[in-house]
């Protein structure tokens, strides 16, 4: 068959259901193909938005994200969605069209050396020149994207290959030279670790991205009771422990809470769990106390001891480690631990003003929003505004772009992860600026009629950098939106339906009529540009 069917019953093969992408000359083969499969193919409104929703997906579905785009400026849209895929750790198959093979490297018209410019931050990538070889190549981009520390894997597919008449011969197993992920932890070390526990007073679980990757929220919370170690998190980890249970601590880090990094610094023993402990997680390590021993479970073993020294590495997949580790742990009594923890911990107070406090917005949100629900935070201010104040019930979903911070991320991100789950709640949380870099994507929801619900906070700023300017300088410039369009018309020139709330006496109100609305819709929240992130 053609190279081009033959790649459509490829992805058919490997369960996937859905594409995010946009078509173009140098990929028509492979969209004509597409066309007369059973495949949803999602037409987004630039390439971008294609990576960033199969990000979405992926990440709710469990599955592998895949996007298409075609040659040039298509691929190289695709660049800031892969990177962010890729600090993030998403597993993600990227497929674009190339010029034919003859013509490579002579500048023909829309020619990127997409392999070379991605090179950095794919896991790995293919530039096909041999159409036989399409059937490993397939097989071990989705074993690669989605096996050991996940990220993106890129397939790039010059024209003249697409064309060609191959062989339908889909591989069984990868063998891959050199590429054996770790998955089972090492017994020795893990007796290490177990001990290191059972001689510290005061041991604290610090929960990364790699537990919700991972799916390791029944191991962790396991682990959590059967030992009595309190847990806190980083960004990625929000969501990898209930945020009502009494084990809980909060999130660190610099945009965390002050009593969670002040557990960080009492602590004798931490335990790292899927966590790359990046500088806004440790403040550059600054909260950690020097006669600290730490315990790093990682699937990436170049992870561990990169940034933080470690006593005890364990190199493995952090629920398959934190099985072993629960069939051994024994109870420590961490009752006087646990209640000075307890008595760290504050409420936040809601200051009243003249405009909608976005704290209280979210809070009032999250207590109105299912035990299932997902939230999307795009990056900015906005993102610590829900980070910090949607609460993490069992079976509830919090996403953004933690390592790249790519603003843009929460509307795409939130199309894909509808798509994934059509009966959870999804909502998008963003600012006026995250927001027009991927308003765009109105017309994806519009067409698709996907049900999201849209909270805008609209302070006319680049409200996160409006604040560092102003806490490093005492001056802001170059942060001001001037002239913001009518965000509630600009969804209504969509077909999508919105409110826009100026007291948080409207909020109810508003949350009510949305979350009862069936099909997409934006509830712009007017916010003092004053408002601060803590």
């Amino acid at each position: 068959m053609k190279a081009a069917e033959a790649i459509v019953k490829f992805l058919v093969e490997e369960g996937v259901d859905t594409v995010f992408g946009y078509p173009g000359g140098y990929i028509v083969h492979v969209y004509e193909a597409l066309r007369k499969s059973g495949i949803r193919h999602v037409l987004v409104r630039q390439e971008s938005a294609a990576a960033h929703s199969a990000n979405g997906y992926a990440r709710v579905s469990g599955k592998t994200g895949v996007c298409i785009a075609t040659s040039g400026p298509g691929a190289t849209n695709l660049i800031t969605g892969i990177a962010t895929a890729y600090m993030d750790s998403i597993p993600l198959v990227v497929l674009t069209g190339q010029v034919p093979s003859s013509m490579i490297g002579r500048d023909v018209f829309q020619e990127a050396d997409i392999t070379g410019a991605t090179d950095s931050f794919t896991k790995h990538n293919y530039l096909v020149k041999d159409a036989s070889q399409l059937p490993r190549i397939f097989r071990e981009a989705f074993h690669i994207a989605s096996t050991g520390r996940p990220g993106p894997v890129l397939i790039d597919l010059p024209h003249d290959i697409q064309t060609e008449d191959i062989p339908y011969d889909y591989p069984e197993s990868v063998q891959i030279s050199g590429y054996k992920p770790t998955f089972k932890g090492h017994m020795g070390q893990i007796k290490r670790a177990l001990k290191a526990i059972s001689e510290s007073e005061r041991p604290l679980i610090l929960a990364g991205g790699g537990v919700n990757l991972s799916h390791a929220h029944a191991e962790l919370l396991t682990f959590s009771e059967k030992s009595g170690i309190p847990v806190v998190h980083t960004l990625m980890g929000k969501g990898a422990f209930p945020s009502n249970h009494p084990h809980y601590a909060g999130m660190i880090g610099t945009h965390g809470f002050s009593y969670a990094n002040e557990a960080v610094r009492k602590a004798d023993l931490m335990i790292f769990i899927g966590a790359r402990i990046a500088d806004r997680t440790a403040g550059g390590t600054q909260i950690l106390p020097e006669n600290m021993r730490i315990v790093h479970i990682d699937v990436d073993p170049a992870e561990i001891g990169k940034i933080v020294g470690t006593h005890i590495p364990l190199v493995g997949d952090v629920r398959e480690i934190l099985r072993q580790m629960n069939e051994k742990i024994k109870r420590k009594n961490t009752d006087a631990w646990l209640e000075t923890l307890k008595g760290m911990r504050t409420e936040e107070s809601y200051l009243t003003g003249s405009l909608v406090n976005p704290k209280k917005a979210i809070r009032l949100l999250s207590d109105k929003l299912s035990d299932t629900a997902i939230m999307v935070a795009d990056v900015g201010q906005n993102q610590f505004w829900g980070a910090r104040h949607f609460e993490d019930l069992p079976g509830r979903k919090f996403m953004t772009s933690g390592g790249m911070g790519t603003m843009g991320y929460g509307i795409p991100a939130a199309v894909g992860a509808k798509i994934a789950a059509p009966d959870r709640q999804v909502v998008a949380v963003t600012g006026d600026g995250g927001f027009q870099m991927s308003l765009f994507e109105l017309g994806t929801m519009a067409a698709n009629q996907i049900d999201i619900l849209m909270i805008l906070f609209n302070n006319s700023n680049l409200g996160m950098v409006r604040e560092m300017q102003h806490r490093m300088f005492g001056k802001t410039s170059h942060t001001a939106l001037e002239r913001n369009p009518d965000f509630v018309m600009l969804a209504k020139a969509y077909g999508i339906n919105g409110v826009r709330v100026h007291k948080d006496e409207e909020l109810e109100s508003a949350f009510d009529q949305a979350l009862s609305h069936k099909g997409p819709f934006l509830v712009e929240c007017v916010v003092d540009p004053d408002e601060k992130t803590l």
